[in-house]
């Protein structure tokens, strides 16, 4: 690997172009996984991605004056110490806000990094020429910040990002809390039953673990078989199925653990406290991201969930 100061100004230069390059086609990527759902953030990626375009020309059509046609192989990767950029498809998964940071972060990145090269150098001309390439990203985040004004004001931007929420709810949210709710209720009575009518918490354990994997295992499959997400949008199947699976796992799980603790009746007390925790968890999640009155989660749940207890208790009792 090269060190930074070691490279003369031809090859200065053509790192430069294969960086202008790179981040081209890292807009280029965002403006192409956006298109569809956003258009004005991808519009802001296209323009960017021009803009690193003329930068690159410009760069290579100074490369040609000072050094001629030949433009050596000088890669980020090839550099110690320079900005390594993130792959776009580890950003484009984190959403589109991120993006958007992930994009201000290149430019700081680049324009940081060649001041303080320039910094190092004693060198006149190169000293000048690292300044000029920190002046243009410097140029290059202002004419971003003023495309993103023109292209996505405030209202354009609020509208994108509460479409990027109700996709996450859809996505995310909605089939995790499908499985949590199967797993924290539907386990309850299987595992109270085991309880009251061996009063050894060991049986109780394994009835609770069997039923909490055995409902994981099925609303796993149940979730990522109901809908392909093409039409409703709500994502990749098996995504949705992994998500809700692991959930309805956990959700029975948490009120299991307690039974590892030998004395009956100290087990006992620890699991209720863990299946209010469990259910108002569950309600407080319908009131942050479905929009359901607190109260009213709360009610319907504890109902729900308390039906379903005194049935195991009932069933083990008698």
């Amino acid at each position: 690997m090269r060190k930074f100061d070691d490279l003369t100004e031809s090859e200065l230069l053509a790192l430069a172009i294969a960086a202008e390059e790179e981040d081209g086609r890292i807009y280029a990527d965002f403006a192409h996984q956006l298109r569809e759902n956003f258009p004005d953030s991808a519009g802001i990626f296209d323009e960017m991605a021009l803009e690193e375009q003329g930068h690159r020309r410009a760069l290579i059509d100074l490369h040609t004056q000072r050094f001629g046609a030949h433009i050596p192989l000088v890669r980020r990767q090839d550099v110690g110490g320079f900005v390594q950029r993130k792959p776009a498809w580890q950003v484009q998964r984190l959403g589109i806000e991120a993006m958007r940071r992930h994009a201000s972060q290149m430019e700081r990145d680049a324009a940081r990094f060649y001041r303080q090269a320039a910094l190092r150098t004693t060198d006149a001309s190169m000293r000048r020429l690292l300044g000029d390439l920190a002046a243009a990203e410097d140029a290059h985040e202002q004419a971003a910040g003023e495309i993103a004004l023109r292209r996505l004001p405030a209202s354009k931007r609020e509208t994108e990002d509460d479409d990027a929420r109700r996709r996450f709810v859809l996505q995310v949210v909605q089939p995790g809390l499908v499985g949590l709710m199967d797993g924290s209720v539907s386990t309850l009575a299987p595992v109270f039953a085991a309880a009251f009518a061996t009063h050894l918490p060991w049986n109780a354990f394994l009835v609770g673990i069997a039923a909490s994997v055995g409902a994981g295992i099925s609303m796993g499959f149940a979730e990522a078989l109901s809908d392909d997400g093409k039409l409703s949008g709500r994502g990749a199947p098996l995504l949705r199925g992994l998500i809700c699976g692991l959930m309805t796992t956990a959700g029975g799980i948490g009120h299991t653990l307690p039974f590892l603790i030998p004395d009956f009746s100290e087990a006992l007390a620890v699991a209720l406290v863990v299946v209010v925790v469990e259910l108002a968890l569950i309600s407080w999640i319908r009131w942050r991201y479905q929009d359901t009155p607190l109260l009213s989660a709360a009610i319907q749940i504890l109902f729900g969930g308390g039906l379903v207890f005194a049935a195991g208790v009932l069933i083990g009792s008698m």
